[in-house]
C-alpha cells in the first residue's frame, strides 16, 4: 500500500517535475499552493488562482489554497500552513513532495518549521545538478512561461518568455538554470501529465518593490 502524500505546489516547474518524478511511488492526495488573498494570485509567483485552477484540474489532483496576507510574515505562513497540514496528516498522509534543490537553508525551514507530528518531506530534485534538471524537464515535454524575474539578477525582458532551450542558452552565467536562488519563477502550463495545456495570453507588467518584474498572464 503506498503511502499518502500531498505536494507543495507553486504552479511552477520544479514542484512540477517533482511530482513527476515520485507520483508512481505514492498516492497523492493533492497540491497544496499559497495564494495571497487579496490578489488572488499564487504567492510570489503572482499567477492568477483561475490559471492554478485549470492547471490542478489537468493534472487531475485536487487543489487546496492556503490564504496569505499581502504582508504575510513567518508566524502567519506557520500558522495557516500548519492548519492545512495537520488536517491532511489527520487524513492519513505522512508526506510532503517539495520541489527544493539545494537551498540548505530552505530545506531545513521545511523540516524543522512545517514537517512535524509524523510529516516527513520528500526531495525528489535535492543536490542534482540544475542544468541537468533544467534540459531533463525540457525533453520530458514540460512546457513553462517565465511569470516573475528578479531584475537584481536578471533583466525584465526574461519575463514572459517560454522556458526552453533558447532561453537556457541567452541566460547569464551568474543566474541558476533552475532559478533555484530566486532568479526567476515559472507557470507549467502543458507537460506529460497534463491532460490537456492550459492556453494564456500575456497582459501587462509591473514592477514590484522596485525589484520583481511580473507579466500578468491572463486566462484565454
Amino acid at each position: 500500500m503506498r503511502e499518502k502524500a500531498i505536494v507543495s505546489w507553486s504552479g511552477g516547474k520544479d514542484s512540477a517535475l517533482a511530482l513527476y518524478e515520485v507520483a508512481a511511488e505514492y498516492d497523492i492526495a493533492g497540491l497544496l499552493t499559497t495564494v495571497t488573498s487579496e490578489y488572488e494570485r499564487i504567492s510570489m509567483h503572482g499567477v492568477r488562482t483561475r490559471l492554478l485552477e485549470q492547471q490542478a484540474a489537468s493534472l487531475g489532483y485536487p487543489l487546496e489554497q492556503v490564504r496569505i496576507s499581502p504582508r504575510c510574515g513567518n508566524d502567519e505562513y506557520e500558522r495557516q500552513m500548519g492548519a492545512a497540514l495537520t488536517r491532511y496528516r489527520i487524513a492519513g498522509v505522512t508526506r510532503v513532495i517539495c520541489g527544493d534543490i539545494f537551498l540548505e537553508d530552505v530545506r531545513r525551514y521545511r523540516e524543522e518549521r512545517l514537517l512535524r507530528d509524523g510529516l516527513s518531506g520528500v526531495f525528489p530534485l535535492w543536490q542534482r545538478d540544475s542544468r541537468e534538471l533544467a534540459y531533463h524537464f525540457i525533453r520530458l515535454g514540460f512546457r513553462a512561461v517565465l511569470c516573475c524575474v528578479d531584475t537584481h539578477a536578471l533583466d525584465q525582458r526574461f519575463v514572459g518568455r517560454v522556458y526552453d532551450e533558447t532561453l537556457l542558452a541567452d541566460l547569464p552565467a551568474t543566474v541558476d538554470p533552475c532559478g533555484e536562488n530566486g532568479e526567476f519563477h515559472t507557470f507549467v502550463f502543458a507537460g506529460p501529465n497534463l491532460a490537456q495545456s492550459v492556453p494564456y495570453s500575456l497582459g501587462e507588467y509591473t514592477l514590484r518593490e522596485g525589484r520583481f518584474g511580473y507579466r500578468d498572464l491572463l486566462p484565454a
